[in-house]
């Protein structure tokens, strides 16, 4: 349990002060409840018979301080600040769950925030090992889970756990043989759900994995709709999604069964307490007038010690069944912590700490005016037992525009990784005009402009897909259109009926290949970077559009300094050197006519 709560405030993301306020009047409420509770038993006694006033010092002593007249007044009395107890006890409960509600989702939604920017910031690695399916799951389901599961659930057990106890106390003060037959009965009930504590573990574990199935799956149909329909495998993906609703069904149902055993067998037990109890002294023929008061506070202690014990038990199998999302969550904030804090240091050339900054300012550059130089870079994969890249090395000018070329897997995605910042590399340094890149990434990555192979667009407008991260209040009209002007999309919007306020539709469907990708390139335009990665980014053009869009990469030469990766080879006809890249090495590198037209190059 200790290990339990250590993971829960590691997780929990800020207010935790809130918790001392929130469990501080969880015990005002018990206070009350006792205090309410514990005087009805002798209201109902004086209501009974007033005279009994006198027999007790305590009420005998407040009768006479009061100085009344009545003992039927006292009585009232009595009865009226047992009213105004349970009035404030009710409003001070009502308060403190509603505290527990604000402040379980409140901490849902800082949860959420702080996983999404942890995702966010974490190195390009970690999403190489993460499937979306997984961290939409933790954003979403995952600290709903939390909250709700975890959070709240130990809240109400804290509430429950102190009325119980004080209620407890009151009874043995009462009558102490109750409490004894009580607890008697109700030991087996502990015992028989400790029994279960393992199954509610893997039921929990389950219902969370079946979750990220469903959302996976889910996924994989929708987002490939075009091959699910044309290949007919519609029924692959019924039959996967049938096994994820039926493992969520099977383990839900048990969950949900078990937690019906605590009410129904403690009401049971209560009833047979409170009649056979009462039965009992009837047969042993003693008057069942001296028990009026004792009956009172333990019928009513009981009706509120049922729902109290009931929660608490239920609590305890909610919080074995959610342990695993807990230990999910906890696991990727250490993660991506550790990640992040070995992302802050990285050892330069020449072997001193350089700060990464990788903060959220967009606006600060590096300066760049000479050069780009690679400097023996060498990059393994996490998994991998070699090298994707050893010891790349070479020197790109400003406003000079190079192109990588090589066959599948000879490091070419990988190096533009690594000087897209993505990736950093074991060993082996990128310099900038002279200076590492990595004493400030994030300036460095300001002054990058990407165009990948396969143009991711949001479900929204031409313009702000163009504009992708702008506020709409803040997007340049002018850069807008001398974007869509160099990336040979005027044509398209001008036939539009909406033009640039067009809707593209989820992953930009209702576009063709080459117009999503005219889009992906006027996106880096209109950031106006003064570098440009090209990965295969005119490859999903037909050849009339490749020359067009070749026509204005062409033109920015000299104005931009451009990284081209490509198998077409006609894209990097006009590039000022080519490097050919082998097995994570630069085996040759030149002018277009030394590199590729050589004889060696085309017939391998």
């Amino acid at each position: 349990m200790l290990g339990y709560l250590k993971k829960f405030l590691y997780v929990l993301p800020a207010q935790k002060e809130r918790l001392i306020w929130i469990i501080l009047s969880f015990i005002f409420v018990s206070i009350l409840e006792v205090f309410g509770i514990g005087s009805i038993g002798p209201f109902l006694s004086l209501a009974g018979d007033p005279n009994l006033i006198h027999q007790n010092s305590i009420a005998s002593s407040i009768y006479e301080s009061l100085n009344l007249s009545s003992e039927r007044v006292f009585t009232a009395l009595l009865g009226l600040v047992i009213v105004v107890t349970f009035i404030v006890k009710s409003w001070v409960s009502w308060y403190a769950k509603r505290s527990v509600f604000v402040f379980s989702f409140h901490q849902r939604g800082a949860l959420c925030q702080k996983l999404i920017g942890a995702y966010l910031s974490a190195p390009y690695t970690f999403h190489l090992s993460k499937s979306s399916s997984y961290i939409i799951q933790s954003v979403i389901d995952d600290t709903k889970g939390f909250s709700n599961n975890v959070l709240m659930t130990l809240l109400n057990s804290t509430a429950n756990l102190i009325v119980i106890t004080s209620l407890t106390v009151l009874l043995c003060v009462t009558n102490l043989l109750t409490v004894v037959v009580i607890l008697a009965i109700f030991l087996p009930l502990f015992l028989i759900l400790h029994q279960y504590r393992d199954r509610v573990r893997q039921w929990g574990k389950r219902l969370s994995r079946s979750n990220e199935a469903t959302i996976r799956t889910i996924n994989h149909s929708i987002g490939g709709i075009k091959e699910t329909k044309v290949i007919g495998c519609s029924g692959y993906f019924e039959k996967e999604l049938e096994n994820c609703v039926r493992s969520y069904e099977e383990s839900a149902s048990s969950l949900m069964s078990i937690k019906l055993i605590p009410r129904i067998l403690i009401e049971t037990v209560l009833v047979v307490i409170v009649v056979g109890f009462t039965s009992i002294v009837l047969l042993m023929g003693r008057n069942i007038e001296n028990l009026t008061s004792v009956l009172g506070i333990f019928a009513l202690a009981s009706i509120r010690l049922m729902p109290a014990i009931t929660n608490l038990v239920n609590s305890m199998n909610t919080l074995r069944s959610s342990s695993y999302i807990l230990q999910k969550i906890y696991n990727d904030v250490k993660e991506l912590e550790a990640k992040q804090e070995g992302a802050t240091l990285r050892p330069s050339y020449d072997g001193a700490a350089s700060d990464n900054h990788r903060g959220s300012d967009l606006t600060r550059t590096m300066s760049f005016q000479r050069d780009i130089h690679l400097d023996e870079v060498v990059y393994r994969y996490p998994v991998a037992e070699e090298n994707a890249l050893n010891g790349v090395s070479f020197t790109i000018e400003k406003g000079q525009s190079i192109a990588l070329i090589g066959k599948s897997g000879a490091g070419k995605t990988t190096l533009v990784d690594v000087i897209l910042g993505l990736l950093v590399p074991q060993s082996g340094d990128i310099r900038i005009d002279g200076i590492s890149v990595y004493r400030d990434l994030r300036a460095w990555q300001n002054i990058i402009g990407y165009i990948p192979q396969s143009i991711f667009l949001t479900g929204d407008t031409i313009e702000r897909n163009i504009a992708f991260g702008v506020p709409d209040d803040r997007i340049d009209a002018e850069r807008l259109d001398k974007a869509i002007h160099a990336a040979q999309l005027r044509e398209l919007i001008e036939e539009l009926p909406d033009g640039i306020k067009t809707q593209v539709g989820e992953r930009g469907v209702r576009l063709s290949g080459g117009q999503r990708q005219r889009i992906g390139i006027a996106r880096a335009l209109y950031h106006e970077r003064d570098i440009l990665v090209l990965d295969e980014a005119t490859s999903a053009l037909d050849n009339e559009t490749e020359h067009l869009v070749n026509q204005s990469i062409q033109a920015l030469s000299g104005q931009k300094t451009l990284i081209i990766i490509a198998h077409r080879l006609t894209t990097v006809e006009h590039c000022d050197r080519i490097y050919l890249m082998e097995k994570g090495r630069v085996v040759k590198s030149g002018s277009y006519a030394e590199v590729v037209l050589e004889r060696d190059y085309l017939s391998s």
